[in-house]
């Protein structure tokens, strides 16, 4: 039997973190005490698919490297342990479209660009850790995402996979590591190009057999 996986990116595609992530960076700025205009929702939003290391060079410019490297150090406990305390906003029926996928005979996953321990902190907050059969991440490894997309495809034994991601590097990286892609056009971002979509999760329930 064809092994079939879909693979999910997190921000964006199943929940929406920023204003969390904005609190909790703040708490840590404010305890270090580096002095910069508080972070926002939209601040966050506007860095949301960068790599940790990417966001910190954009959101803290004027530290030199250590500085850097410490404060994002601190910033990315923090955001844990808050989000894991706290969630996020969840993009509406995920937990009943996983459900339903599984149902089908698919197999779910996640990658993301995010530091370790940030998807531990959605499955724990919502009890999510037996809908997703396996993860990966960025923090892990320090490997881009279509490393890590073809990392996880492989470690699973899929015959065919798709990667279902919000933004155009989301796509770049699904194409480069081998795999179909479909849009999740509710999320933060646009495509350059045509390429198949979903306008909410529970959608994925009725285009994903024709994909396959």
């Amino acid at each position: 039997m064809i092994k079939k996986g879909i693979v999910f990116d997190m921000d964006g595609t199943l929940w929406d973190s920023a204003a969390n992530v904005a609190i909790s960076w703040n708490e840590a700025m404010e305890e270090i005490g580096y002095k910069r205009d508080h972070l926002t929702e939209a601040d966050i939003k506007s860095v949301m698919g960068l790599t940790m290391d990417v966001i910190s060079m954009r959101l803290f410019p004027g530290l030199d490297d250590e500085s850097r490297a410490k404060l994002r150090s601190l910033c990315e406990k923090r955001e844990n342990e808050y989000l894991a305390q706290h969630g996020g906003v969840l993009y509406p029926d995920l937990e009943d479209t996983m459900k339903g996928l599984k149902e089908k005979g698919y197999h779910v996953y996640i990658v993301s660009n995010c530091q370790a321990g940030y998807i531990e902190s959605f499955l724990e907050h919502y009890k999510f850790n037996d809908l997703f059969e396996d993860i990966e991440c960025y923090g892990n490894n320090f490997k881009k995402k279509d490393y890590n997309i073809k990392l996880l495809c492989e470690r699973n034994h899929l015959d065919k996979a798709f990667y279902v991601g919000d933004i155009q590097g989301d796509y770049e990286a699904t194409m480069k590591a081998g795999y179909g892609f479909i849009h999740a056009a509710y999320g933060f971002g646009t495509m350059n190009q045509p390429t198949p979509k979903i306008n909410s999760l529970k959608e994925l329930l009725d285009v994903i057999d024709e994909l396959f």
